[in-house]
């Protein structure tokens, strides 16, 4: 059994296929279910943001799963497999491994460092669990990962600028209102955890008041009660209100998660109708996009989407913190190592044990004919003789015993312990290997090509 992970995210997709592949909250456990249920997947969790698709799976083989997982992904979308498997991006075994610790320190995000994806994927765990997915092989791994995250942003200083999609979000909009954020009146659309990150920068950026519109008031209401307590102005109304709302605003912030618009051209016409010289800076992160692509199209509004952002954070990629970012990488590599040989190490410890077994049983059945050959020998020589005969054994086991655990560490360490199940036949069927691919769609063989040495990244 080894982890796969299959995705696709800002790297490898445009922001319009990321929207229909975008997996809502009450999406999660009826696909975690569904891919459960196909034949070759034992544990899988989901994680979805506002720049990542990504199922992270057990699987008793390579193929199969591939094919299981690309299918339920493929259904969600409404997509044919050939629509999208260009833009996945696939990691297998140890690949997968380095994937998800470079995913947790933030390396793989649009915003290299941040550290929201530490809470996504702690909330994508959590609904994996509560569905019944997630098994002893994923929840070891996704401990680790976020251990291993919160690492590598203490001790790099990989995030030292607190740098997220909202903070670049909101110097567009800096930029688009021709002056920073202090004394803007902003209006905050969603009450969820992009939505409060949304209000915690508007808070630090000078906003002179913060109004959260939400589905549900009693969300809006604990969030704008939260921003208030901080020390800046804060109120909650319903989504019905936008318009209202938006007739005093300088700029508005929309990340519900939901799926499907939430916040038209109707409603963002309707509030600048009464301030045609006032403009408006409207960001939209959500993902399906929550703003209606027409607002774009009113006079006096400035759009700033996942697009744009996509667009302008590819061209300054690189830009800065190079040396925290290439010691988060070495850091993130060496956590692989560590974690990789640790689970080699485990698992050789049944083959171990079984040898142990083994020799015991042989010793035992030995002492057993030597006792009907020689009844009437002295007890005390009885005694001296299996206390003899066991030492011998336990100390030509000693050294391949201790050999073995130290050798599986390394990459080839399965090898030595099916080696060592073979040579004294305690386990007559070895690990299956990869499963040779199934008939079906080409796309499925192209993506296996992907998949790198162990230790490498896979191409995205």
């Amino acid at each position: 059994m080894s982890v796969l992970v299959v995705g696709m995210s800002h790297r490898s997709a445009p922001v319009e296929l990321l929207e229909k592949a975008a997996v809502g909250a009450e999406d999660v456990p009826k696909l975690l279910d569904e891919m459960l249920r196909a034949p070759h997947i034992s544990e899988v969790v989901l994680l979805s943001t506002c720049n990542r698709i990504e199922v992270y799976a057990v699987v008793d083989a390579f193929h199969g799963g591939l094919a299981d997982i690309s299918a339920v992904l493929g259904r969600h979308a409404g997509l044919e497999l050939g629509e999208f498997t260009g833009h996945l991006y696939v990691h297998y075994a140890a690949s997968a491994v380095q994937h998800l610790f470079s995913v947790s320190a933030g390396l793989d995000s649009m915003v290299v460092g941040e550290s929201q994806i530490l809470g996504q994927l702690r909330t994508a765990y959590a609904a994996a669990d509560e569905a019944g997915t997630v098994g002893r092989v994923l929840h070891e791994l996704a401990q680790q990962a976020l251990r291993v995250g919160k690492r590598v942003h203490a001790s790099t200083g990989i995030d030292a600028a607190g740098a997220s999609v909202v903070s670049e979000a909101l110097a567009d909009a800096a930029r688009g209102l021709g002056r920073d954020l202090t004394g803007t009146r902003a209006v905050v659309v969603g009450a969820g955890a992009m939505g409060a990150l949304a209000a915690a920068h508007l808070r630090r950026a000078g906003a002179a008041e913060i109004v959260v519109v939400n589905r549900s008031l009693e969300r809006a209401e604990r969030l704008a009660e939260n921003t208030q307590r901080q020390g800046t102005p804060a109120r909650a109304g319903l989504l019905s209100q936008l318009t209202d709302e938006l007739a005093g605003a300088d700029l508005m912030v929309a990340c519900t998660g939901a799926v499907g618009t939430v916040v038209d051209r109707s409603a963002v016409a309707a509030a600048q109708d009464g301030r045609p010289d006032r403009p408006l800076v409207v960001c939209d992160l959500g993902l399906p996009r929550d703003v209606d692509p027409g607002v774009a199209t009113v006079p006096g509004v400035t759009v700033v989407d996942l697009i744009a952002l996509q667009r302008r954070l590819v061209r300054g990629a690189g830009a800065g913190g190079a040396d925290a970012v290439a010691a988060a990488r070495q850091m993130v590599a060496d956590e692989a190592q560590a974690y990789l040989a640790a689970q080699r190490s485990a698992e050789v410890t049944p083959t171990v044990t079984a040898l142990r077994r083994r020799a015991s049983e042989v010793v035992d059945a030995e002492l057993l004919r030597l006792s009907s050959r020689l009844p009437g020998l002295d007890d005390t020589v009885r005694d001296e003789f299996t206390r003899t005969v066991r030492r011998v054994v336990d100390k030509l086991l000693h050294t391949p015993t201790v050999q073995v655990k130290k050798l599986a560490e390394g990459p080839d360490g399965t090898s030595y312990a099916q080696a060592l199940r073979q040579l004294f036949e305690l386990d007559p069927q070895s690990p299956a290997a990869v499963a040779t691919p199934r008939t079906g769609p080409d796309v499925l063989t192209a993506l296996e090509a992907q998949i790198p040495p162990a230790g490498e990244e896979a191409a995205t």
